[in-house]
């Protein structure tokens, strides 16, 4: 008596990103590198910074200048009504709302 041999079903791996950030380690981030805002509030090494339409996404690099150093803000959380949080990467000293910040894309 012969048995027929069992089904077997071919897995197929999920496609990565062809495009990856500049660091290697994630997508690359495309089309916000232009992107605008201003320092809403201040609070130790949190910034909010608000911008007028698209938000950068989570983990991004944001800079401003800050009494004549670059300042970097890395995105934290989308606190909704078009406003991020960021933590400041060196001191915040001297930074006022206001101020123009812009997204790397990275």
């Amino acid at each position: 008596m012969a048995t027929a041999a069992p089904e077997t079903k071919t897995r197929t791996r999920a496609k990565k990103s062809d495009a990856t950030s500049a660091t290697g380690t994630g997508p690359a981030v495309q089309g916000v590198s232009n992107l605008t805002g201003r320092v809403a509030q201040v609070i130790g090494a949190v910034v909010d910074v608000a911008f007028e339409g698209e938000l950068p996404p989570i983990l991004s690099a944001l800079e401003t200048d800050n009494g004549g150093n670059r300042l970097v803000l890395e995105v934290a959380q989308h606190l909704g009504e078009n406003v991020v949080r960021t933590i400041a990467m060196d001191s915040t000293d001297g930074l006022t709302r206001g101020q123009v910040v812009n997204a790397t894309g990275s």
